[in-house]
Parts: structure tokens; sequence; C-alpha cells
């Protein structure tokens, strides 16, 4: 149920004001009891006029009203029961279906909603509040299967069963809350005629160096009163209280208005209330009421939802200047369509960076009051209102958030499932994205597991760390004692190496990355021992040329970057040919071949001294001319001595040291 009952006067006589003419005679004492705002009571009279009324058609209004009264307090789940009998009693007007959507769509019955507002488009097609209605639904359930990365949790230690809401932090440290509540030690013996609860205090509670609330106790009489007070905000030094507070006089109607007092320790002053509009309240059906301060980060301007005039329906968010006591100078303003809509814009709260969040359940929602943040979009304007999404926003009510200080992590008010009560405080932050990196090397030519190579790891953070593949060839970066190796937008070189062996280089990283992600890889070293001959890609020349065609240039990108990979081996080009011309000639071309390769790589920057060309000729067929000459066709025995013609290299040390690490000579004495 919805404790926007601090503004819930700004509702009455709005509601019924075109309802209650016919029911004079049958539900005056209910009617009255709604008009004022006391929509508890409202359902109890109307419970008990339906019980005395004999005309079918006046049972279906009295049913009507009834749904009404739990919609307005955000019970959704008995206004749609109370919505279908209404149905079933045959209610004239079909927005009983809409509001069986709007309820449905509260409960998170998403698929339902819909139904139900396409049922209401059948009996009222111009009323584009179904298709709102419909594509709010459509969004809610996406924002629900794919929710934002911030976790939330009821805080069981500050719940009651009974409603609990609006916290703000009360010291510099953001150790304490004071927030509001209407369990049973509340000031004060009467019933809200409201919600049926006690009336609200303000109680605060510590946390202690393990995260443990105390258990809250209400602030000092000079604060709470037997009436409502609620919906708290302090200024920076947690010297100076903002707080609402909305009187109460028996079957009468009072709006609410903000007041300061000043904090000594742990005492109160005695509150002074601010006078932010030019009109006095009016004990009336249509009192101004303003509540839940909120200060900008430099304190100069203090946010608030109101009534007052000049707003855009329902309750508005409205800002003020502050003197250099902390108190109201000049007139209010409105902070106009660009974040104010016609329904209850509410709960305002400002970040440090100037952003404003707040309640509204004017702009498509996932049901019920959604938070939305304002981006700053000026000196005193802000606009481009989003909705935060699941998981803290839910189909249910959801408001009054609070951010610790720039910290990805606050608290704010809701009654979804899993709570302890009414409305609760639920804790959120956004958790950090935990990135690991395992993976497992190979021998490329056995496909074995290698044990002990070495996997080094760099990161664009400047750490660097290290380890030695297991007996499997497995290896893992994953907790390092309290901390991570793999952290957010950082990006990591990895280098695979093991004696004997050819390096293999890779990267991963997280940057841009928005969900935990595990790397897993799979290296595979090429083994280069002195006798090892590694084959490359063809090189191709054309015929009876030894000149590099620009194919072969690419065919020799993996040899360059392999000599990259490994800096320190040097290693032998070899060159073979097929064995068709003479011996010698083919011998020349060979290397000739091997010397164009050689020629450039070191064009390429390659030291010549790490490449020794050698030229094969036909000395080493990988298909001998027996085997050729038994092939039945031109194509095979042309593939066969394709085959023959080829270039490799092997490795003839690991000891090379590059230029840019020798160290220059010393001078001989």
């Amino acid at each position: 149920m919805r404790t926007s009952k601090f503004l819930a006067c700004l509702s009455v006589g709005l509601l019924f004001s075109t309802m209650a003419m016919g029911q004079a005679k049958l539900g005056e004492e209910a009617d009255d009891a709604f008009k004022k705002g006391f929509y508890f009571n409202a359902i109890e009279l109307y419970k008990k006029a339906y019980t005395t009324e004999k005309k079918a058609s006046e049972k279906a209004v009295l049913i009507y009203k009834v749904a009404e009264c739990y919609r307005v307090l955000g019970d959704a789940q008995q206004a749609e029961v109370w919505y279908e009998k209404a149905n079933k009693a045959q209610y004239p007007d079909p927005i009983t279906y809409f509001y069986i959507g709007e309820s449905l769509k509260e409960q998170g019955k998403y698929a339902e909603a819909i139904a139900a507002y396409n049922k209401y488009k059948e009996k009222n097609p111009g009323d584009m509040r179904a298709d709102a209605g419909i594509s709010a639904c459509q969004v809610a359930q996406q924002w629900k299967d794919s929710p934002t990365r911030y976790s939330v949790d009821p805080e069981v230690l500050l719940n009651s069963q009974q409603y609990d809401f609006s916290p703000t932090f009360s010291d510099k440290k953001n150790e304490d809350l004071v927030f509001s509540s209407t369990r049973p030690a509340s000031t004060g013996t009467e019933t809200d005629a409201i919600v049926g609860e006690s009336f609200s205090d303000l109680f605060s509670s510590s946390r202690d160096k393990l995260g443990k609330w105390s258990e809250p106790v209400k602030l000092p009489p000079s604060i709470n009163s037997p009436a409502n007070e609620g919906a708290a905000t302090f200024n920076n030094r947690r010297n100076l209280m903002y707080f609402t507070r909305c009187p109460h006089e028996k079957n009468k109607v009072h709006g609410c208005d903000i007041w300061m007092s000043k904090k000594v320790g742990s005492n109160y002053a005695e509150p002074e209330q601010l006078v932010l509009h030019p009109e006095p309240a009016k004990v009336d059906t249509n009192v101004i009421t303003c509540g839940h301060p909120a200060l900008s980060p430099d304190e100069t301007m203090l946010f608030f939802s109101s009534n007052m005039k000049g707003g855009r329906g329902g309750k508005d968010i409205w800002m003020i200047r502050l003197d250099k006591d902390g108190k109201p100078t000049g007139q209010a303003r409105n902070l106009g369509p660009e974040v104010n809509t016609p329904k209850d814009d509410m709960f305002p709260f400002m970040r440090n960076d100037g952003s404003l969040y707040f309640a509204s359940d004017g702009y498509p929602g996932m049901g019920g009051l959604d938070i939305f943040r304002a981006e700053k979009t000026g000196d005193d304007t802000w606009g481009h209102v989003e909705n935060v999404k699941a998981p803290i926003n839910s189909s249910m009510d959801d408001y009054g958030i609070i951010f610790d200080g720039d910290e990805e992590r606050g608290y704010f008010t809701s009654n979804r499932p899993g709570g302890k009560g009414q409305d609760d405080i639920w804790r959120f932050f956004m958790p950090d994205m935990v990135f690991a990196l395992q993976g497992t090397v190979y021998d490329k030519v056995s496909g074995e597991a290698l044990s002990g190579a070495k996997v080094e790891v760099v990161g664009t953070d400047g750490s660097n760390f290290n380890t030695l593949t297991d007996d499997n060839g497995g290896f893992s970066f994953a907790e390092n004692g309290k901390d991570r190796f793999i952290k957010e937008n950082t990006t990591y070189t990895i280098r695979c190496s093991k004696d004997e062996y050819l390096n293999v280089n890779d990267q991963v990283t997280t940057v841009g990355l928005d969900e935990s992600t595990t790397f897993v890889k799979e290296y595979f070293l090429q083994p280069a021992r002195t006798t090892d001959v590694i084959k490359l890609p063809e090189v191709q020349y054309e015929f009876d040329k030894y000149a590099l065609t620009q194919a072969g240039k690419d065919s020799l990108e993996t040899l360059y970057q392999t000599l990259i990979d490994n800096p320190t081996i040097t290693i032998e080009l070899l060159a073979h040919t097929d064995t068709r011309g003479k011996d010698a000639y083919n011998m020349e071309l060979s290397q000739k071949r091997a010397s164009s390769c050689v020629n450039y790589l070191v064009t390429k920057g390659v030291d010549p001294a790490r490449m020794v060309p050698k030229g094969m000729g036909e000395t080493q067929p990988r298909i001998s001319d027996a085997e050729i000459a038994k092939m039945k066709t031109e194509e095979e025995r042309e593939a066969a001595h394709q085959q023959n013609r080829r270039t490799e290299f092997r490795v003839l040390n690991f000891d090379y040291v590059p230029k840019d690490q020798m160290q220059p000579e010393q001078p001989q004495n």
C-alpha cells in the first residue's frame, strides 16, 4: 500500500466529484470520508452501505467505490478483486477494465494486464491510455527480464510489520539513518483514517563496524507529534534537518508542510515551519500541501513536492532558494514539463553530480510509483528523464531513493514482495563485476597438455602477474587474496611460453563489458627444438622466378609475427623446389628464394642477424618422383609437386639479445 498518504490529501475531492451525485442517501458518510482522504474508513463505510442497499445499480456503484479506495491506497490485489466484482454487478462504465489492467500491471502480471487493456480498448477504443498501458507492460517485462546490475535486498533490521520508508543519512559518515515508520512505538494512540495504521514518526538507527543496524529509536518529542512526521533530509554538516509534518484534527483535512530543526548532538531544537507558498493552508478539500524535502549539493536550493497552484496536476516537484541560514527566500519555482507530469511526481533526491532522482506514476513504468533520474541540463533545469529500471524498480511502489555519497549504493522504499511489512526500506548496491582468466596450454603437434608452461599477463593498469601450468596444462587467474587479478575497464596482454616452444601472444579486455565474465582460453604452442622443421604458409613465386609476389609477402606475415612474438630466437629459413629441372639450378633458385624472404623481413624491421637463408633445392622432397608417377591424373601430380615447393624454418637458438636490450660496452681502463 502507498505511503504517499503524506500527500494523499492532494487527491481529496477529485475522484468522486462526478460520482457522488445520486449517492446522497446511501453513501453520504462514506463519500465524505473518501473526499477527506480517509480511505481506510471509507472502505468499511461503503461495504456497510452495500449491505443495506437494495437497488442493483446502486450496489454496483458502491462496489466500484470500494475498488477505487483500494486503488488510491495502492492495494493492487484488492483493487483488482473489487473491480472484477463491479463488472459482475454490471457497473456500466468500462473504465473498470482499464483499472483492472493497471492493478494487474502493479502486481507484475504483465500478460494478464495487456489482456485487460485490450478488453478496455474494445469497449472504449478512443481512450489512448490502454495503448500506453500495453506499451508500458511490454517494456516493463523487458526490464524485468534484463535487469541492471544493481543488487537489492530488504534492510531487515530497520523494518517492521508496519510502514517503514523514506530513509535519509543523518551523520557525516553516512552510518546513521533517520526514517519514517508507523510501528507501534510511534507517538500518539489514534489511528490514521487514511490507511488504518498509527500515525508515522521519525526514527533513527546507527550501523556498527560489522554493518549491523541498531534497534530504531524514536526522535524526541520536539520532532515527533501525535500526527504524521516523515520524509526528512539533512544538510551536509548534518546539523540541520528538514522534515514533513502533516497536522491531524479529527474529521478534518489538513495539508502537510516542511519544517526545519537544528540538531545539536542527539538533540533537536523546536522546529520551525517553512513558508514555501504564498497562500495559507486552508482546512477544506483543496488544501495546499508540501512535503518530501531535498537539498541541492551546495545547499542553496530546497526541492519538495507540492500541489500548489502553477503545477501540472497532482503533485509536482518544486524548488526554492535558501538563504545562508537555510531558510526559503523568494518564490518557489516549478521544475516544469521536462520533469513534472499531470500525475504525481514526488520524493526528490539530488546526487552530488547534480542529477535529480524522484518517484512518479506519470511516466511509463513498471507499475505503481517508479523511480526516475533526470539529468541536469542547465543552471536550474533538469530533463532527459529516464526510468532506473529493474531491479530498483518493481511492479509495485518504489520511491524515496538516497545514494551514499558518490558510491553506487544506498537505500530506497518499496512495498514489493520479500519485505517484512507494508512499505519497507531496501538497500541497493552495484556489485563489482567479477572477471577471471583460465585456460589450458597444449603441444600444437601432439595435442598433449603442456605442464610447466609459463603464462604471463600484463594489464594496462600496470598489473603484472604470471603462473606455470599444472600437470593437466591448466592455469587460472581469479581471486588474488581479497582482490581479483582481472579487473574492470582493463586490457590484458597474455604470453604463453615454454623452453623449446614458440611463444603464443593473446589479449583480452574488460573494457565495455557490463556483466561478469570468465575468459576461457586454449593455447597451442609450436614445438621449436633445433631439430624441428616448421612449415610456413605457401610462399608463392612466378614460374622460374625468385622475386616475391604480393601473395608471397602476405604468407610471410606469419613468420614475421612469429619473430615479433619470440624476440630471442634466430632461425634458418629453408626454401625447397620440386624435383623437376637440374639439381644445381634448383639449388641456386631455392637459395635466391630463401634470400628474398629474408630480405623482405629485413625491410619490415627484423634484424638480419636473426635469419639465415638456406636453399635446399630438390634434396628433401616430401613426395618422391616414384610416388608422383603412380598418380592417375595431372591434377594430382601437380598438387604433389606443389607440396614439394615449400618454405620452412627451424629455430637455431633462443639466446638472441635484441639490440634495445644490449648493454653498452664498458670502457677499458
